[in-house]
């Protein structure tokens, strides 16, 4: 079952960035529950966070597998990333772009973090019994 970072613990971002590389080749359900952390900000700016994938680990496609909304504040936000259709991704990557406007500084500044956790089996079968 994979448990990661895509992005790690504190890390403070000013312009826009790549986080590493993650395999999924040891998932087995291909489903991933990931979680955005903002701990800190400065005002008037926003963070805009996606996931984007790799059929080789090292070319990633710029158009995104999915994206959580534009972020202005601190705080949690989960999305569910369902891979199951796009056996072509082997791996995932957050890409991240800021903005800053108004008085004071233009650099923006986020502190935050992004972890992917993997859906077990259990859940999924439990949630689409739900379904029926």
């Amino acid at each position: 079952m994979i448990e990661a970072f895509l992005v790690p613990e504190n890390t403070v971002v000013t312009a826009k960035g790549d986080g590493l590389a993650l395999d999924l080749g040891t998932a087995s359900t291909r489903v991933f529950l990931l979680n955005l952390g903002i701990t800190d900000i400065i005002e008037q700016e926003a963070l805009d966070v996606s996931i984007q994938g790799s059929a080789d680990s090292t070319t990633f496609d710029p158009k995104a597998v999915a994206a959580f909304p534009q972020k202005f504040y601190r705080g949690e936000s989960p999305l569910l990333l369902d891979l199951s259709t796009k056996p072509e991704v082997k791996a995932i990557r957050a890409h991240w772009e800021v903005n800053r406007w108004g008085r004071g500084t233009e650099t923006p500044r986020f502190e935050f973090c992004l972890t992917v956790r993997e859906v077990p089996h259990e859940i999924l079968a439990e949630a689409n019994r739900g379904r029926n």
